[in-house]
């Protein structure tokens, strides 16, 4: 594992040398299955996933390794891949600084990209058939028709809705925009993923891998550790707390080597202290995040405190403060400093940018 970052993959999938590489970014409505398809397409889990719409704040980077495939009935021969997924958050009207921001973490991420991959929930009918004015289906359509390059629609949650049902929906979005592909697929049962897979590779172009093989994001641990608490956040809690809700890692500190070396002695993993901070708009939200006698607390802690010891392949020690930062999604200082590539500059850690290895 590389400093600050994720990296071993479960399984190197294809060898070194030139590829098909290229960026491709998705785009979608909330809760469309952006982030799904993310994990599901990296082969294991960078982005965090409820089931509460507006989860994801920031892009996000998944790596791809997609590997070679000789010819086999019912699928063309295909050569191997390094795809860069960009997950964005989800389209929504800007009501306040952080939604202004997540709409730049939008814009930003169709820079430099190869294709783009527009997710769209197959049970959710087109709004414009309501005859509603500023919908965000209609606000995502604007935004790919400005747009060079392929655009594939991607119909999401598949196995949720009739066949029959495809069709129509279907024609409706393709009355409204020509998209270069069509797909139905189902990601979070890796429904439909070869079609996508293969199509995407078709339009990459060929040259060195952006990142090495086995590397699976370039975002660092603090950050993903951060996202893993927001996630048990939106998971335990309400409808008042998960919006209102920011996390930041102020302590992470990794064992020593000496007590890496006492803990393999004892057959133990190493142990890493974490300090995180959960901030919240209102003090009734503290209390509701702290629960009665630290109980919601306690239960957002342990389940989250398991999902980083996963991440990290380690013993965690982790705890949680809860802070009142009145109305911090207007506040532009507030957001700026819990930005995590300012939290990464501030530690003195270099962020590479993306370009093709010499």
């Amino acid at each position: 594992m590389s400093k600050g970052q994720v990296g071993a993959r479960k399984k190197v999938m294809s060898k070194g040398g030139a590829v098909r590489r290229g960026v491709a970014t998705i785009v979608g409505e909330p809760n469309a299955g952006k982030s799904t398809l993310l994990n599901a397409l990296v082969g294991q889990k960078v982005a965090i996933v409820t089931h509460k719409p507006q989860t994801t704040r920031n892009r996000l980077l998944g790596i791809a390794e997609i590997p070679a495939r000789k010819a086999e009935p019912g699928h063309k021969a295909r050569p191997a891949a390094q795809v860069v997924l960009m997950d964005t958050p989800g389209i929504l009207s800007a009501q306040s600084l952080l939604d202004r921001r997540m709409l730049r973490e939008i814009h930003e991420a169709l820079e430099g990209r190869d294709v783009v991959l527009l997710v769209v929930d197959a049970k959710a009918r087109p709004p414009w058939e309501k005859a509603e004015p500023g919908n965000r289906q209609q606000t995502l359509l604007e935004l790919v028709a400005k747009l060079d390059g392929p655009v594939f629609l991607l119909l999401n949650k598949i196995d949720l809705v009739e066949k029959a049902e495809l069709l129509p929906l279907i024609a409706a979005w393709t009355e409204r925009y020509k998209f270069a592909e069509v797909l139905p697929i189902a990601a979070r049962r890796a429904q439909g993923l070869e079609e996508l897979k293969d199509a995407v590779v078709a339009v990459l172009p060929q040259g060195e891998r952006f990142f090495p093989e086995d590397q699976v994001t370039d975002l660092p641990e603090r950050f993903l550790v951060a996202e893993l608490i927001r996630e048990r956040i939106l998971v335990e809690t309400g409808q008042e707390i998960p919006y209102a809700a920011a996390v930041v890692v102020e302590r992470f500190e990794e064992a020593t080597r000496e007590e890496a070396k006492r803990a393999e002695k004892q057959g133990k993993a190493p142990v890493t202290r974490i300090a995180a901070a959960i901030y919240c708009e209102r003090e009734g939200q503290k209390a509701i995040l702290i629960g009665k006698q630290g109980a919601m607390l306690k239960k957002i802690g342990t389940s989250a405190r398991k999902e980083i010891e996963e991440l990290l392949d380690s013993r965690v020690m982790l705890e949680l403060f809860v802070k009142v930062e009145k109305d911090w999604r207007d506040s532009a200082a507030f957001l700026e400093g819990t930005d995590w590539r300012k939290q990464i500059e501030g530690l003195g850690l270099k962020v590479e940018p993306l370009k093709a290895e010499e």
